[in-house]
């Protein structure tokens, strides 16, 4: 059930990163991110009401227990990473093609599968080594085809932000895992729409003191910021995704190294995209790499088996 919950993960947030993308371009980023954070925020903000006045029984699938500081403290740790990770991300995507930027962040579990082997001991079979073998190929084919766009990996400081959102990405799975892992197996056991709720929440605070300080006094400089429909859409698909991913993290058995890597797959469907909507070039060479992606998640799922 985990393994399933962890594909259509995948599938909204590679609609996540189209609308992304599609709200970035030419556009002030902070504003985006702002409105983001504020959606996600609005989306939860009901049912965490819903739960304290008590209109949410404690038994509904929705309710969101109230907690202390000894809780909220590492949710806002866990915020700090995930927007840490977002404006390098939202900078990235913003300045490159999204067929690049798809397949780095789709090698991001193979940092997760690090730290997960190195921190909760997890172990892999023979499918799965495979399938990490084949990401880590496919992430240095992307490398070679990417300078037929001018794009140099060890040179250009937007493949610079994605690599960084995608370690920060890394690190917040397996502080995702090590909140909401029952006590008796080490974790927090941290409810999971505590942490979705909540997190959503201080990132809004933290942006908007970022809009105030940083962006409106400068507002005039660099894009100008234009509403577009596609923002609300981002937030929709995000939280989704992230619904559906604490989801499988909650359950038993689920092996973080594996939903973080299924989830990649979502590059699937922003390479679908980048073809059809961004006319973006050079798509047969990326494509190869697309298919190396795609060969590592069928190995996964044969070793999950």
């Amino acid at each position: 059930m985990w393994l399933v919950l962890s594909f259509c993960s995948a599938i909204f947030l590679g609609f996540y990163d189209v609308f992304k993308k599609k709200s970035l371009s030419g556009n002030a980023l902070i504003p985006v991110l702002t409105l983001n954070t504020l959606f996600c925020s609005l989306i939860f903000l009901p049912i965490i009401l819903g739960s304290y006045v008590g209109v949410i029984s404690p038994h509904s699938a929705v309710y969101v227990p109230v907690e202390g500081w000894g809780v909220h403290k590492y949710i806002i740790l866990k915020a700090v990473i995930v927007l840490s990770s977002w404006v390098l991300g939202y900078i990235g995507i913003k300045h490159l093609p999204i067929t690049i930027v798809g397949p780095i962040n789709a090698t991001r579990p193979v940092m997760t599968l690090i730290g997960a082997l190195i921190i909760f001991g997890e172990r892999l079979n023979g499918w799965q080594w495979v399938g990490v073998l084949l990401a880590i190929v496919s992430f240095m084919m992307l490398s070679r085809s990417s300078r037929k766009e001018g794009v140099n990996f060890t040179h250009n400081k937007w493949i610079a932000c994605v690599v960084g959102a995608a370690l920060l990405g890394a690190a917040s799975a397996l502080y995702d895992k090590y909140l909401m892992m029952p006590v008796n197996a080490g974790g927090l056991g941290i409810n999971k729409l505590i942490v979705q709720g909540w997190y959503n929440i201080y990132q809004l605070i933290m942006m908007t003191i970022v809009l105030l300080i940083v962006w409106y006094p400068h507002r005039h400089e660099g894009d100008a910021f234009k509403w577009r429909w596609e923002i609300i859409c981002i937030s929709i698909f995000l939280s989704t995704a992230d619904f559906l991913y604490f989801y499988a993290l909650s359950l038993p058995g689920a092996m973080i190294s594996i939903v973080s890597m299924v989830r990649r797959s979502s590059v699937i469907v922003s390479f679908l995209f980048g073809a059809w909507v961004f006319h973006e070039s050079n798509l047969r060479s990326k494509s190869v790499d697309l298919v190396m992606v795609l060969l590592s998640m069928l190995c996964l799922c044969l070793g999950a088996r």
